[in-house]
């Protein structure tokens, strides 16, 4: 089966547990199985190849300018990780079909789990480090939602949120290590990366991105200082905890650092951070696991004091350390995983994880004993089962490890972290199942049914299997090994066996066993001591954290974002200004290339006027009338500077849009004061015209720079110039761009001009049914309407201008690709025209000729103008690929027909729209503020009789 539909069957098939939700539990959970048991077959279907040797690959190209592709492979390491994934994946199913009660909903608890799984999945599977990161954050994502499954919990909301805020920051530092790696490599291909094991070790980036790299790792996997979050994800479901704990979430980290075992180890800094993390992690974990009462609790720390080990063990660089690193991943998913399923049953049973309340569960839950006890001495280390073997391989190897100088210091903490590993394995065993039956249970314990028992004895069976025959598992682990060293040491010859003589690991065992067995004898002394010695609590810390950064960041937010325009405006400018200064004084300018022009009389007359404007709106802005007066006089200079530029389709937009703005503005400025209050004080002013100033300067000294020297390297403008026609089929480069060479752009731009158009239609919904619909009933204007409403003249004069209006838009739009115009100033020109029958007639009387809404129009444009890009899809073209050819029907020329058409005909009805949407907003506002208005043109009811001079009415006895 192909890599890409292994990794995307979990997520198509997450779609289907909701679905079938209303089946019932059954269906519910047996389609969520068939998923996974459909990827896990697809799995072994390579399963030959990965025994060969060989690396399955599959590549899809999804961004490749970016380096991000769907590229994926299966190798020995991928293999183990995936099939622990998808394999107690199953296990899980099933378990959780029966664990989870009848409240529970299943079809959003299955679908949350199929979404974690092809994260998890993805992760293990990827060959593209951009690509891993995607499916990183995933896994983060989903578990929090898996975490937080039971909403009603305070503890498991706030589990969740722990977890996704400290595995998401170790994400965010990890992307950045990641991507230094890729920089340095020059692919983002992770088989690229790891052969080129020297040239990443040389850089002086190395370091930077290895510490990056391990603080995602670390966060993810729960190493010492990270460990907190661990526990506290407890608070999810059983089903969950034991995914995440033996095959899943906490894997990931260990995955990473297995997979780039090969070009990040062998260097001090990576054997002293690893090392010395896993060894800390291991020692702690251990020590608080053993005087945890919760079962679930007391499962957490010691997972993660076995992920400390497993860190360790990697840390070491050794290609031993790394075998057995390996071969603990796989005892501890069998072990972990049906110790968590088996405290579930307990709680299930019991209704109570206290140690405290359990004891002599052995003669009422006879089965549950067996396997947990089974699995608990395999985690303590006890002969004969799977994690004798590897705990032996991890002392042989502590034993030869050497610290910060010293060569007792890692044996010695590996043994004590051994043997309170033991002693909570012991506690666990001897105070939940040991001792006399008990009266007080919250509810009577028994084995559930083989629906509930039958996932963890399925893994325990594995456990004692591996235990009493490890060659078994040899040929395997050595393979795993293998492809996690990937040629950079030899695979050890060292032999899977349960007696390998009188070595150091067998004495450094005996004692740990020893010692926890003492240690389960002075317990209730120890337990005093340690609810009596004062000691630092993770979670107070991490919290006290969390707090002081949200009082902190409410500080800064609130002196920055305080909704003040001025503000914000402030801000920009002089960071701008004081960016491009210090460019200035620390850069160097090339000398000028060309000559001071004279402009001319005519130029500096506009520029001017331009100016006098522009000074004059600073002084008299505060009433709005003459303000938006100047505005528009700015406005028209602008636009006549574009003309004198030779930019005419920028000067036709710029009048059209100033035309159309200050009408709308005229409307808005019907409901406000005509005096804009005194707000500032002076101090404020002068420092308000301060930056200002300054901010005009340098956009003055910025452009006198460029206006007199050449480009440095060739502008954009003449690649435009020279494919304008034969890659657009047009001669009007400006509207070439906008169609077809920026028609993305354009596309989205459009489609914030109509959210823009919906949110004010939305908006004078709610002023009209709020309490500001009474304050327009009420309002009384500031001046004196004029008594003629519809001027006889300005209707008669819309009317008939209007169909030329029309022409002219359409031969506007028509002309655009070869010549100035184009959909967006036809619609402008367009919205006028309709715009001016508004004005004239007034608004009844037009909304009463009105066949389409314009919301509907505002849709039309962007549908049309997506259908013209999706259109370039059916002959494998880029989205928004234009076409073009020349046909002739006589009798007329030859003439051309574009796809770029349709598209700016979809911008054309996109404009008309927003424009007229926004208008008609106003006029609604306008006819609830008492404006009077008319159904009729020119204020005259035709149904009312006008006596005609000369003849007389009926009244008066007229025929």
């Amino acid at each position: 089966m192909s890599l890409s539909f292994i990794v995307l069957l979990p997520f198509l098939g997450a779609l289907l547990p909701g679905i079938m939700n209303a089946a019932g539990r059954a269906a519910c959970a047996g389609v969520t199985f068939t998923v996974s048991l459909a990827a896990f077959i697809g799995l072994l279907t390579n399963l030959p190849d990965v025994l060969a040797g060989e690396v399955v690959t599959s590549r899809i190209e999804w961004m490749p300018a970016l380096g991000l592709n769907f590229t994926l492979m299966l190798d020995g390491l991928g293999f183990f990780f995936a099939f622990l994934i998808l394999g107690i994946g199953l296990l899980i199913i099933a378990y959780a079909r029966h664990y989870l009660s009848r409240n529970d909903n299943m079809g959003e608890f299955f679908t949350y789990l199929l979404l974690f799984q092809g994260a998890m999945v993805g992760i293990v599977l990827s060959d593209n480090i951009l690509l891993l990161l995607v499916f990183w954050e995933l896994t983060s994502l989903s578990s929090f939602l898996l975490i937080g499954y039971w909403k009603h919990l305070p503890e498991g909301r706030q589990g969740a949120r722990m977890a996704l805020a400290v595995t998401g920051m170790g994400g965010l530092a990890m992307i950045g290590g990641m991507l230094i790696l890729g920089q340095i490599v020059g692919s983002y291909d992770l088989s690229v990366i790891l052969e080129n094991r020297e040239l990443i070790q040389a850089d002086p980036l190395y370091v930077p991105a290895l510490i990056l790299i391990l603080l995602g790792c670390f966060t993810k996997s729960a190493q010492f200082p990270f460990h907190f979050w661990l526990p506290h994800a407890m608070a999810a479901p059983t089903p969950v905890s034991a995914y995440l704990h033996s095959a899943t979430m906490v894997k990931a980290g260990i995955f990473l650092m297995a997979r780039m075992w090969p070009v990040l180890s062998g260097t001090p800094e990576w054997f002293v951070i690893v090392t010395t993390a896993g060894l800390v992690t291991m020692v702690l974990g251990a020590i608080i696991a053993l005087f945890k009462h919760d079962l679930k609790a007391l499962l957490a720390f010691s997972t993660v004091s076995h992920l400390g080990l497993i860190t360790m063990l990697l840390g070491t660089g050794t290609a031993f350390g790394a075998m057995a690193a390996v071969f603990h991943i796989l005892n501890h998913a069998t072990f972990k995983a049906a110790l968590f399923m088996s405290a579930g049953i307990v709680d299930h049973e019991a209704h109570t994880r206290d140690i405290r309340r359990l004891g002599g569960l052995r003669t009422l839950m006879p089965v549950t004993f067996v396997v947990a006890t089974l699995a608990a001495l395999s985690m303590a280390g006890i002969p004969f089962l799977n994690g004798f073997l590897s705990k032996e391989m991890m002392l042989e190897e502590a034993h030869h490890t050497v610290l910060f100088g010293s060569y007792w210091l890692v044996p010695t903490l590996a043994t004590f972290g051994s043997l309170f590993s033991a002693a909570y394995c012991f506690r666990l065993i001897g105070h939940t199942f040991l001792g006399p039956v008990r009266d007080d249970y919250p509810s009577k314990p028994h084995d559930p049914n083989p629906g509930m028992w039958m996932p963890p004895a399925i893994l325990v069976v594995l456990v004692v299997a591996i235990g009493v025959a490890p060659f078994l598992a040899e040929p395997f682990v050595k393979l795993v090994t293998a492809s996690l060293l990937n040629g950079e040491a030899e695979v050890p010859k060292a032999y899977f066996k349960i007696w390998h003589g009188l070595v150091p690991a067998l004495f450094m065992s005996i004692i740990a066993v020893a010692g926890g067995l003492f240690l389960m004898v002075v317990f209730n002394p120890l337990l005093r001591l340690w609810e009596a010695s004062p000691r630092p609590e993770a979670k107070v810390i991490f919290e006290a954290i969390v707090e002081t950064a949200a009082k902190v960041a409410k500080v800064v937010i609130n002196g920055l974002h305080n909704g003040a325009f001025t503000r914000y405006a402030m801000i920009g400018v002089v960071a701008i200004v004081a960016a491009g200064y210090h460019a200035w004084i620390t850069g160097t300018v090339a000398a000028p290339t060309r000559d001071v022009q004279f402009a001319g009389p005519v130029p500096i007359a506009g520029w001017a006027m331009l100016v006098a404007a522009t000074g004059g709106l600073v002084l008299l802005h505060r009433n709005r009338l003459l303000a938006l007066i100047l505005i528009g006089i700015v406005g028209l200079m602008v636009s006549i500077g574009f003309v004198y530029l030779s930019a005419p389709d920028l000067a036709m937009t710029q009048f059209t849009v100033e035309v159309v703005t200050i009408i709308l503005l005229l409307l808005a400025l019907n409901f406000l004061p005509n005096r804009t209050p005194v707000e500032s004080t002076v101090l404020r002013r002068v420092r308000d015209a301060g930056v200002a100033i300054a901010g005009g300067l340098a956009t003055f000294a910025l452009a006198y720079h460029y206006l007199l020297r050449d480009a440095v390297t060739t502008p954009i403008s003449e690649f435009h110039l020279a494919n304008s026609y034969k890659g657009g089929g047009g001669t009007n480069v400006v509207n070439v761009i906008l169609v077809d060479f920026r028609g993305f752009d354009t596309y989205g731009e459009i489609i914030v001009l109509g959210i823009a158009a919906l949110l004010i239609f939305a908006l004078t919904e709610t002023l009209l049914g709020g309490p500001v619909r009474a304050r327009l009933l009420n309002r009384v204007p500031d001046q004196p309407r004029a008594g003629n409403v519809h001027p006889m003249m300005m209707v008669v004069l819309t009317r008939v201008i209007m169909p030329v209006v029309l022409m002219v838009g359409f031969y506007i739009f028509l002309r655009g690709h070869n010549e100035p115009g184009g959909g967006f100033i036809a619609g402008l020109i367009v919205s006028i025209a309709v715009v001016m029958q508004y004005m004239a007639s007034g608004f009844a009387w037009t909304s009463a000729r009105l066949r389409y809404p314009y919301h509907g129009v505002i849709g039309a444009g962007v549908l049309v103008a997506g259908l013209t890009g999706i259109g370039s899809w059916f002959v494998e073209k880029p989205f928004l690929t234009s076409a073009f050819t020349y046909v002739r029907i006589p009798p007329f020329e030859k003439f051309e027909l574009a796809t770029a058409a349709l598209f700016d005909l979809g911008v054309f009805l996109a404009v008309v729209g927003a424009v007229m949407l926004s208008l008609e907003s106003f006029s609604r506002l306008a006819r609830r503020a008492n404006v009077t208005d008319s159904e009729y043109p020119m204020d005259i009811d035709p149904s009312r009789e006008v006596p005609t001079p000369g003849i007389p009415s009926p009244e008066k006895g007229g025929v």
